[in-house]
């Protein structure tokens, strides 16, 4: 089992690159259903994907067609109009493939898919007065709560980069102070 997101059109760079950097910190291939709005060696996409979009694993389709043809699972819709929370389901016990899919930031999915697959249609809880989180940030709550209930696999519960004992190597006397505090 391998778990995927999906973004349907994206449209901001900026997001589409902090979901790659996202993806690249949980092993998790993303695929990409065009249109774009915007072109991938956009500047900006690669500030937001921070140095990560090498190492990002992404293939990009023509339509959901496209997609859905190429990628067997079990496919999990994020919408506004959802009735359950992301958390509600038990992705532990999906057999196969797991696919989170997001749409693109000005229409979501669209809602005949939507209405299609009502059993598979999420929504991360939050206040009634407000229409929708950032993408990227929605990507990143749903991701990890499958992640969550996978615990976390094949993920790093230490630092691997720096050394797991990094912080224990700095001196914790107040700072300015070169000796230790008397009476």
């Amino acid at each position: 089992m391998a778990v995927h997101v999906v973004l349907f059109e994206p449209e901001i760079p900026q997001n589409t690159g902090n979901i790659l950097r996202t993806c690249v910190a949980t092993n998790t291939k993303v695929h990409i259903i065009k249109p774009l709005g915007f072109e991938l060696n956009h500047d900006t996409l690669k500030r937001a994907a921070s140095n990560h979009l090498d190492l990002a694993e992404y293939d990009f389709y023509e339509n959901f067609e496209d997609f859905e043809s190429k990628n067997p699972g079990t496919y999990f819709y994020m919408t506004r109009y959802g009735k359950k929370p992301h958390s509600s389901f038990d992705y532990a016990s999906v057999e196969g493939d797991i696919y989170l899919i997001f749409g693109k930031e000005s229409t979501g999915i669209p809602y005949e898919r939507l209405a299609a697959h009502l059993d598979h249609c999420f929504r991360i809880p939050m206040a009634g007065t407000c229409r929708s989180l950032n993408l990227s940030n929605a990507v990143a709550i749903a991701l990890y709560e499958v992640m969550r209930q996978l615990d976390y696999p094949d993920l790093s519960f230490t630092e691997v980069q720096k050394g797991e004992d990094f912080l224990e190597s700095f001196d914790i006397r107040p700072l300015g102070r070169k000796d230790t505090i008397h009476e």
